[in-house]
């Protein structure tokens, strides 16, 4: 994948980040959702998602942000699901068409677990393992274990703290890291 859509992706969540206020672990969707009055819907009557997908968003004739999640879905598995689609909107996909699909889901994925996991909190955590990453983040397992393996690359690589927008995210929850 080429390297300016993650950067842009991940710059992103940074942003969306230090934007909301987030200064602990497990960030709290719902309520940036509230905040940003971005309407969080849960499908049971099957009339918006099909074919196993876990959620989508639309705006609606208020041209508010509408989530739509699956109910039968895990918290864990809601909540990134929310993180995903929230990066649909503030990745601007829902207007901005300048990237392939397969682009904008990538770039989603990215932001989401960049938002959920952020990596200089990890970091600053002194997390490494999926387990420890999944309690800390309330994501899933699976999540953690992808989110695990790309920490194991960043701690080798001990690259941390380059850029100024990471060393404001890091800085916001520092707090949070010394309990």
């Amino acid at each position: 994948m080429n390297y300016n859509i993650y950067k842009y992706a991940r710059d992103a969540a940074w942003k969306f980040l230090i934007e909301s206020h987030v200064t602990s672990l497990p960030v709290k969707l719902s309520e940036i959702c509230r905040q940003r009055g971005i309407l969080l819907l849960y499908d049971y009557d099957g009339k918006y998602l099909s074919g196993g997908e876990n959620g989508c968003t639309f705006t609606d004739d208020e041209k508010r942000f509408n989530i739509i999640l699956n109910p039968d879905d895990s918290i864990e598995l809601k909540r990134y699901t929310m993180a995903h689609e929230l990066g649909h909107i503030f990745l601007d996909h829902l207007v901005n068409t300048t990237f392939s699909s397969s682009d904008m889901e990538y770039q989603a994925e990215r932001f989401a677990i960049n938002i959920l996991a952020p990596a200089c909190v990890l970091w600053g955590l002194d997390l490494h393992t999926a387990k420890d990453i999944s309690e800390a983040c309330n994501i899933s397992e699976k999540a953690a274990q992808k989110r695990a393996e790309r920490m194991a690359v960043l701690y080798r690589r001990n690259k941390f703290l380059t850029s100024p927008l990471e060393k404001q995210v890091f800085e916001q929850f520092k707090t949070f890291m010394l309990k």
